[in-house]
């Protein structure tokens, strides 16, 4: 089978990849006029040119306006909407507006719509109320589609499209019968065969072998754990089926406008998880995602970081385009967090330090009716006279300063190797763990990164590993042949490869791989680990150098491999009860258990292997903060990897971006405080922000953003 984050794009014509027609950094949010009477319409241009808005998106949710009866279009709002913007110069991503149908098409073909794995069905009322492999409403969305197309083909505001919304984002898994065809004819297609499908679920477990494809169904709600192959594969049909409807709409597009990119927005972040976005990358045009922030997160700017790398990973590199992000708060959290103007500004311009070319928001006008009404948007319901609105404006003084950034790119070292089919396959139900948490895990090794002041792409498994020092490969549970070839000829060519527990567990179609764990890595690490031995919540490990671990160990014996013998790195000493949150502060501390009782002493936990002009480590437990920060900082001395500026205080997240060779390089120095401190740091050029000469020496206030142009 063909590797799907192999696949080229097919297109039949060359596009560019970014909307050319804006100029600069582009910046602004989604606007709703349809929400809106004339009077405010007018304002809205008004508003946008004062804060230097230059993209809109138009039109995500106006299916019902566009179309209120079966086969009759009202195009005049838009129209307006349209030439008004073009008369501000203000661009349009203009949506095919398929991202919620409209009463009258639920209405009347009800079998349009989704339903979950216990047979609910999922009503209108809220939004992607469709299911996506219903062949009646695709022929509904894809004809809006051409109908938009050929409305706005050669309207001058035109930029970008934004195919339908957050595709998949409340409606990805669809049990339907229609899903459940579509489910059979991908499985056709995948395995060729009944026979060869049974192997690869291996169906002779609890009596599940199929004699056709008519047989199988979605992993709908079922007595017990259902086949877990089975629900791997349907997570992949699932992104599958949705990159399928994408592609319809996208030909309607091409055929019609074929110089005008496309993009939809993803949602690369530690919450998304239904979509494989590398598989789905080789289609867009420019990458395009949605990011917020979750309130009760006191790291959220560290995620925030994790999730902007993500985002150029899944781009290649490229500039990418933050579509959607909040001015303040949300309106979908237990307890939303409402953001000072510092950390408007400090959120917006990391996205823009890790790659973004734009910085958009949702929405332009915050609603004033509907579920989203208490959701900040650009201009706040307290108006003109607000924080939020000065925030906008100083934030589109600042990217219009930063327009000597677009284009450049940044360059790491370090490498954190993600791939969702692994996220998949470790969030499968009946595991040692069944409490794990694939973006934990990752979030976990990324701190530690992010902590010791090194650039990092995070890279699917099939990606160019030879660039890089340094790679961390977080429990990688699911790993084909290929991508731990991959990783292996990464450490032999010289890389310090860190690999974490539950890592080469079992292949593609997760069968467990034989002989010892983990499975894909045992050769390479030199190790082979006998048996797990996952912790309750409340024990935690003593490591012999000191440092503590927890969640999870497991019974390691070392041996040669292909070369170089493996040695223990650090060894268990003990097993220790943690503190009960909910214990009397006045009560003993807790004991720790004899090394004697607890099997694994002695054993080793980390370990270290050379091979080739490299060395591959593995972590057979889960140290904690401090422990994974210290084994970090052997993997990065070893590797050679130096902090992207040697004297950052601790918090404050320093990024390169450049771009050119020789006399023609350019690099910008972003530096954004996190602290309530000052901060100084020695570096030499032009703070695009104020226009000041550091001379060698820079202060970013406390909260504050600084984009030097080194000299």
């Amino acid at each position: 089978m063909t590797d799907p984050h192999e696949i080229q794009p097919t297109q039949d014509a060359s596009p560019p990849q970014w909307p050319s027609t804006v100029p600069g950094l582009a910046y602004g949010g989604d606007y709703n006029p349809e929400q809106w009477p004339e009077s405010t319409r007018l304002e809205d241009v008004e508003l946008m040119g004062v804060a230097g808005v230059n993209l809109v998106s138009v039109g995500i949710f106006s299916w019902a306006m566009l179309e209120p009866r079966e086969g009759e279009f009202e195009w005049d709002w838009l129209d307006q909407t349209m030439d008004r913007l073009h008369g501000a110069g203000v661009r349009a991503a203009l949506a095919t507006a398929t991202a919620s149908p409209p009463p009258w098409l639920t209405h009347r073909h009800p079998e349009i719509l989704p339903e979950t794995a216990d047979g609910v069905t999922l009503w209108p009322g809220a939004r992607q109320a469709y299911s996506v492999s219903s062949p009646i409403f695709r022929e509904y969305a894809l004809r809006m589609t051409r109908a938009i197309a050929q409305r706005y083909a050669k309207h001058p505001a035109l930029a970008l499209w934004h195919v339908d919304n957050e595709l998949g984002c409340h409606n990805a898994h669809d049990y339907s019968d229609d899903a459940a065809e579509a489910f059979r004819s991908w499985l056709e297609t995948r395995y060729g065969s009944v026979e060869e499908l049974n192997r690869a679920w291996g169906t002779a477990f609890w009596s599940q072998r199929y004699s056709s494809f008519a047989e199988v169904l979605p992993p709908r709600t079922a007595p017990m754990f259902v086949n877990p192959t089975q629900q791997l594969d349907f997570h992949r049909y699932s992104s599958d089926e949705l990159l399928d409807y994408f592609r319809e709409m996208k030909a309607i597009l091409r055929e019609v406008t074929p110089t005008v990119p496309v993009t939809t927005n993803f949602m690369c972040t530690t919450r998304s998880k239904n979509m494989d976005y590398y598989s789905w990358a080789g289609e867009m045009d420019v990458i395009a995602t949605d990011h917020y922030t979750v309130a009760d997160d006191a790291h959220r700017h560290i995620e925030l970081a994790f999730s902007a790398d993500l985002t150029r990973g899944v781009a290649g590199g490229r500039p990418w385009m933050l579509m959607e992000h909040s001015t303040s708060g949300v309106n979908w959290q237990l307890r939303n967090h409402t953001k000072a103007p510092a950390e408007m500004m400090r959120d917006s311009l990391a996205h823009v330090a890790r790659g973004a070319d734009a910085v958009m928001f949702f929405q332009w006008r915050q609603s004033q009716t509907g579920a989203e009404k208490y959701h900040s948007a650009m201009v706040p319901h307290a108006g003109t006279a607000s924080d939020v609105w000065n925030t906008t404006v100083s934030l589109g003084e600042a990217l219009q300063r930063l327009a000597p950034v677009k284009g450049t790119r940044v360059e790491a070292e370090v490498a954190l190797v993600f791939d969702y089919e692994a996220w998949w396959g470790a969030e499968l139900d009946s595991h040692p763990i069944n409490d794990l948490s694939y973006p934990e895990e990752m979030l976990h090794w990324y701190r530690g990164l992010w902590e010791s002041g090194v650039s990092v792409d995070v890279v699917h498994p099939s990606a160019d590993l030879s660039r890089y020092r340094a790679i961390v490969v977080p429990t990688l549970y699911l790993v084909t042949d290929a991508h731990a070839a991959n990783i292996a000829a990464a450490a032999a060519q010289g890389a310090s490869v860190l690999i974490t527990y539950f890592s080469g567990i079992v292949d593609e179609h997760d069968a467990v791989r034989l002989g010892g764990y983990p499975g894909a890595f045992r050769e390479l690490l030199g190790i082979r680990t006998e048996e797990f031995w996952p912790l309750q919540a409340q024990e935690q490990l003593r490591l012999q150098d000191g440092t503590r671990a927890e969640l999870w160990s497991e019974k390691i014996h070392l041996h040669d491999g292909a070369g170089a013998a493996a040695r223990a790195v650090r060894r268990f000493e003990s097993l220790n009860l943690t503190e009960d949150s909910d214990a009397d502060p006045a009560a003993p501390a807790p004991t720790v258990a004899p090394t004697g009782e607890f099997p694994l002493a002695g054993w080793p936990a980390v370990t270290r292997r050379e091979t080739g002009q490299g060395a591959a480590w593995y972590a057979g437990t889960r140290p904690d903060h401090e422990g994974v920060r210290a084994l970090l900082a052997e993997l990065l001395i070893e590797a050679g990897v130096a902090p992207v500026h040697e004297d950052a205080p601790e918090g404050v997240d320093v990024i390169r971006r450049s771009a050119g060779t020789g006399r023609e390089a350019e690099s910008f120095l972003f530096a954004l405080n996190h602290t309530g401190k000052d901060a100084r740091l020695r570096v030499r050029g032009v703070d695009l922000l104020t226009g000041k000469k550091t001379r060698g020496r820079l202060t970013v206030p406390a909260g504050g953003v600084a984009v030097v142009h080194e000299a």
